[in-house]
């Protein structure tokens, strides 16, 4: 399928009728305007709502997943300056309790005798809060604001075919406040100094899959907000990538595509992260933690290598401004999927 990756301006089905892709969602938009109406596609539909919230004292994630044989949802939480880290996963089968909507913006709720999560939708705001117990004992609870009124986000389509194909949601550079509390220690997270990140999922994957996933947000100055959602591999050959540029709620889309390059057998050395094609992007991402994930079943395979550190370097902005980047927190990834 030869296509131009072309700008989204109005609401559009994902898919037709019969559950093929709609050649008119193809492209990417600012808004969440991609309504995701998956059906049919038996065991092979994959939504998730994944988030993280992070400033330079902490990060902590909760994510809810249907992957339509199975249902996946993990909290994660690091104490950036102890290292200091724990993570647990629940796994569910045929997704039960992992009831994950089609819709973007709809509320989502999780709850088991191990661990309870709930992403809950409200007027220009997104309230997560989760708590579970780790294997050392320790009690884990987050109650989290998330901002997301008046910012731009990136929403891609990316087709492998017309039965295989995704619709990514990433909004980024979001202020969030709240409170995390480890046992008796509570980190307070200050709506001036904290953000937030959703990569939201929904599509129809192929079996196989690897990809780089990159994201940072920091305060450039007193009166501008920046970050970044940088991709590779999974969206290769396909027309379309995941690659943007945000500055004060207002996005600017890379055409080029974005190499990653690191060294494989040592994740902890620095990466080198640019667009190929153009120079809106060069970046050195510096790891300060190596979190591995695995789960091997019968049909699922995954291996998650996510390093945590800072960012410095530069990007551009959409009149070619450059903007410098410095000891901006985030994360850089590898990913291998057989799902």
């Amino acid at each position: 399928m030869k296509r131009e990756s072309v700008e989204i301006t109005e609401p559009v089905d994902l898919c037709l009728k019969n559950g093929r892709l709609n050649p008119s969602a193809l492209g990417w938009s600012r808004k969440p305007l991609i309504r995701c109406n998956l059906s049919d596609h038996i065991f092979r539909k994959k939504k998730w709502n994944y988030w993280a919230v992070f400033n330079q004292e902490c990060l902590f994630s909760a994510t809810i997943s249907n992957l339509d044989y199975i249902g996946v949802v993990f909290c994660y939480f690091l104490d950036l300056k102890t290292k200091e880290f724990f993570e647990e996963t629940v796994i569910t089968p045929f997704g039960i309790g992992c009831n994950v909507p089609n819709g973007v913006d709809q509320s989502i709720v999780f709850s088991s005798k191990k661990m309870k999560v709930s992403f809950s939708e409200r007027s220009g705001m997104t309230v997560l809060e989760a708590s579970f117990t780790t294997s050392e004992n320790k009690a884990v609870k987050a109650n989290i604001e998330i901002f997301r009124a008046n910012t731009e986000s990136l929403n891609v389509v990316v087709p492998w075919s017309w039965w295989r194909f995704q619709y990514t949601s990433k909004q980024f550079c979001l202020r969030a406040r709240g409170k995390i509390s480890v046992d008796n220690k509570v980190y307070d997270l200050d709506s001036n100094k904290t953000f937030a990140t959703l990569d939201l999922g929904r599509g129809v994957w192929k079996y196989s899959t690897f990809w780089n996933w990159a994201s940072f947000a920091a305060d450039y100055d007193d009166r501008t907000v920046l970050g970044a959602n940088l991709g590779a591999g999974w969206t290769d050959g396909t027309g379309t990538n995941e690659n943007a540029i945000l500055i004060n709620g207002r996005l600017n889309k890379i055409a080029s595509d974005v190499v990653f390059q690191y060294d494989k057998h040592d994740l902890m050395k620095p990466w080198h992260i640019y667009s190929k094609d153009s120079d809106d992007v060069d970046l050195e991402f510096q790891p300060i933690y190596h979190r591995t994930a695995k789960t091997n079943l019968v049909l699922l395979y995954s291996r998650v290598h996510q390093m945590i550190g800072t960012f410095k370097g530069f990007v551009r902005g959409e009149n070619r401004e450059m903007y410098i980047i410095r000891d901006a927190i985030g994360w850089a990834e590898e990913h291998h999927a057989r799902w």
